[in-house]
């Protein structure tokens, strides 16, 4: 039998039931913080029982849910199909055109907070693995999804919380994370995020700045001096250097500003600034949070020293805490067989040119390379509503990933009958 054809024939038969099911995960308020997946876990749990595939849940952290569930053969072949439960807050309700929890189809979008970032791909990947096992797709290896609670603060209680106590492992993983439709990502850059506290002195704030030392005036040394650490220059590794450049094409082509120099420099956002007690009262302490993303060719300690240094170069002497992502830049290459196989599959299904690219951020990617399990993430989305007001993503998207998934599985796992 024809198993691609017969999958890929059923998906457009019952794409309604998938977007209803991208939808019904949408309605499940999970925002992190503060993080409960709850109710969402016990609806993805009672969707498969109704396909006859078992799960397992793993409560990492309190009302925090891993889902492991697994189909096929057992064998030297293992896909995980991996998905976050968990999504950003929705914030200020007043700037959103529609209830970000509604979950509904409107001018060929799924509308609502985490539609993009990433439950219409989760949902695809849950819709797929059901639909093989109703389908009686005899795989030749075994495919797990593997659900997780926690991406959206750091992924602590998620994915290596799971690999580090050997509840799940396997030879290939995709995850579900928004990409671009024809171009999976297949590394992304490393992170070194820290905290620095300013000490001044305090005093009476009608006498400054001839008494006291403020704070807060230090910290925007700090602040402008940090900015320097784009200038650190990396040593990219041979093999790097062509999909780096591949990645900067790609960006300028699709992106309306250029932002391509991200791949082969340190990036650095000051993400919050805390300091004084009052208007009228020199400040005595400032904590400033730093966001630096790393490229290939520097390691992310370094960052770190070199923004001591910086800051002693202003006769800034401040701690510097590491916080939030920490970790080297990281890729699976293009050859690996997960990867070829995902990216033809893109071509089968939408008749263009696919490749893979790097992304300029982090994500759960790393700690499956970090067991050393080859992975790549690709996701229905429309990119420029990720973590933003009015979230949405493209219904035909939501589809082909779908379709897309599904060939990946069959073609790397294989079927016992051999077609």
């Amino acid at each position: 039998m024809d198993w691609k054809k017969i999958v890929l024939e059923e998906i457009d038969k019952r794409q309604d039931e998938l977007i209803d099911l991208c939808c019904k995960l949408i309605q499940f308020p999970s925002e992190n913080p503060p993080g409960d997946t709850r109710d969402i876990s016990k609806f993805i749990t009672g969707y498969l029982k109704e396909a006859g595939i078992g799960t397992t849940a793993h409560e990492s952290e309190q009302h925090m849910f891993n889902l492991l569930s697994t189909v096929g053969t057992k064998s030297d072949k293992h896909l995980l199909f991996c998905g976050h439960t968990d999504v950003v807050p929705a914030g200020d309700l007043s700037r959103w055109d529609f209830p970000p929890f509604a979950g509904e189809v409107k001018d060929g979008y799924i509308l609502g907070r985490g539609a993009s970032d990433m439950k219409c791909g989760l949902g695809g990947l849950i819709f797929v693995t059901a639909l093989l096992k109703r389908l009686g797709v005899p795989l030749a290896g075994e495919l797990s999804l593997f659900i997780v609670p926690d991406e959206e603060t750091g992924g602590h209680f998620g994915v290596p919380w799971v690999l580090e106590r050997g509840l799940i492992t396997g030879t290939a993983a995709v995850i579900a994370e928004p990409s671009s439709p024809e171009h999976p990502t297949i590394g992304q850059k490393g992170s070194s995020w820290f905290e620095l506290t300013v000490e001044g002195t305090p005093g009476h704030g009608s006498l400054s700045p001839f008494k006291g030392d403020s704070a807060i005036v230090k910290a925007a040394k700090a602040v402008e001096v940090l900015q320097r650490l784009t200038d650190m220059k990396p040593n990219i590794p041979e093999e790097m250097r062509d999909i780096i450049e591949i990645s900067k094409n790609y960006v300028r082509e699709r992106e309306s500003t250029d932002v391509s120099a991200v791949y082969d420099h340190v990036t650095v956002n000051i993400g919050t600034i805390h300091g004084g007690t009052k208007a009228n009262v020199v400040a005595d302490r400032c904590t400033i949070e730093v966001d630096s993303r790393v490229p290939f060719g520097i390691d992310y300690r370094d960052v770190l020293k070199e923004a001591k240094r910086l800051l002693l170069e202003v006769g800034i002497d401040a701690e510097l805490k590491p916080i939030g992502f920490r970790g080297n830049a990281n890729w699976t290459p293009p050859t690996e067989e997960i990867v070829r196989y995902l990216v033809e599959s893109i071509t089968d299904v939408s008749g263009k040119e696919a490749y893979g690219v790097l992304q300029w951020a982090s994500s759960d990617a790393r700690h499956f390379r970090n067991h050393g399990i080859p992975v790549l993430q690709y996701g229905p989305a429309e990119l420029s509503t990720i973590h933003n007001f009015n979230e949405r993503a493209p219904v035909w998207q939501v589809v082909q990933a779908a379709k897309v998934y599904a060939l990946t599985a069959i073609k790397y796992l294989g079927t016992t009958d051999g077609s």
